[in-house]
């Protein structure tokens, strides 16, 4: 897999827009390739996106963008001091199906988030991942079943996960906050999900570089991917 690093600032809708052209223009020998990227402040809408997910965002200085897209979920924020991953590749020549794809992104966080100390979790039906806010550096499980009126209690999204595949070709990917303003995530429902706290590295209390973070994400994707 090529790794691609686009830099920082890089705005969002020309990234999607070379993303959905890659796909759909790449021919069965294209090599697969793996973006790496930072975006100003924006937020995107899913497939499943409802208008009324955005809370609070006023016109003015503080307006941040909202961009549609035709990924998976609803509705998520990218900004500075978030990591954003995008493989761009080929499922049927590598022989796997999109739980399995899914599978894997997800696996490559939590390998990611264990290189700096910290354990994330899965939760059912809520693709990400998730860390304990009240410790996050314990190897303890998740104990069941969670409370349905209340399904995040004591948890924080750390990492967010949309894709899109089209001709058994992905696009889209995944998002791993760093060190980041969280503010932009109280004026929306992250993932659909009202009252779901959203956490970085930094809250956790790890201070490593957006730059470290990308090339250990990088690495574990393309391990986990291509084999």
């Amino acid at each position: 897999m090529l790794i691609k690093y686009l830099g920082r600032g890089v705005p969002y809708e020309p990234t999607y827009e070379a993303m959905a052209a890659f796909t759909q223009q790449r021919q069965p020998d294209t090599p697969d390739e793996l973006w790496v990227v930072e975006h100003p402040r924006v937020y995107t809408q899913g497939l499943a996106g409802k208008a009324d997910h955005v809370l609070f965002n006023p016109e003015g200085p503080d307006h941040i963008p909202v961009v549609q897209t035709n990924r998976g979920g609803q509705v998520t924020y990218h900004g500075p001091g978030q990591v954003v991953a995008y493989p761009l590749m080929d499922l049927k020549r590598q022989g796997i199906y999109v739980k399995e794809y899914v599978y894997r992104i997800e696996q490559a966080i939590l390998k990611t988030l264990e290189a700096f100390g910290v354990t994330g979790h899965r939760v059912g039906g809520a693709p990400g991942i998730y860390v304990k806010l009240d410790d996050p550096f314990g190897h303890s499980a998740l104990t069941g079943p969670r409370d349905p009126s209340d399904p995040f209690r004591g948890l924080g999204k750390i990492a967010a996960l949309g894709i899109k595949v089209s001709q058994h070709c992905t696009y889209h990917g995944v998002a791993l906050n760093v060190a980041m303003d969280l503010a932009p995530y109280e004026r929306i429902n992250p993932c659909g999900y009202a009252c779901m706290r959203t956490v970085d590295l930094a809250s956790s209390g790890v201070d490593v570089s957006g730059d470290e973070v990308a090339a250990v994400l990088s690495q574990r994707l393309d391990s986990n991917l291509m084999t």
